[in-house]
């Protein structure tokens, strides 16, 4: 095993160390409370938080078989699409700044309809499966948001889904320090 030299590196390491060591799915609720435990600051994320001018930044920290973590980097403005996570738990951690989650539900005539509206500013959030939501950056101009962002296992494909649509579409996210939708 390399030895840890960064701060990020340092900080990480138990939990990178736990993820090593999985063999199975983790339930959310270990997943989170692991999160929550985990005290880090965007400086100690280092090369990690790098933001898109375009759109919000998905930048890989960790993945193997079981589990993938991600600093997600969101400027002013800037979401997810409406998706799912098809099969995979989601725990969320704010780092800095505050993440609007907006739940969605399907509605009797087949398109969604948001039925909540939560802001987060510190803890975890979780998400199991096929809950609909999408998080979006609502803060001023030169706030930025930063999250990390734990599936368990890897996504491989979700549904993404438009309010215009009854219909969702087949997602693949890359799996590399790569954004979302370049």
């Amino acid at each position: 095993m390399s030895q840890l030299t960064s701060p990020h590196q340092a900080k990480l390491a138990p939990l990178i160390k736990y993820m090593e060591g999985l063999t199975e799915r983790p339930a959310l609720e270990d997943v989170t409370q692991r999160l929550e435990e985990l005290e880090i600051s965007c400086d100690e994320l280092g090369q990690h938080v790098e933001f898109h001018n375009n759109c919000y930044k998905r930048n890989l920290i960790f993945e193997n078989e079981q589990v993938q973590l991600f600093c997600l980097c969101w400027k002013s403005g800037q979401h997810s699409p409406i998706h799912d996570h098809a099969n995979s738990i989601c725990a969320v951690k704010v780092i800095s700044g505050i993440a609007s989650e907006t739940v969605f539900e399907n509605t009797p005539s087949g398109y969604l309809k948001a039925v909540s509206t939560t802001d987060y500013s510190d803890g975890v959030v979780g998400s199991q499966d096929d809950d609909i939501h999408q998080i979006t950056n609502h803060q001023g101009a030169a706030e930025n948001l930063v999250t990390l962002h734990c599936y368990a296992p890897p996504i491989k494909r979700m549904n993404t889904y438009s309010l215009d649509s009854k219909y969702s579409q087949i997602y693949e996210p890359i799996s590399e320090q790569n954004n979302i939708n370049e």
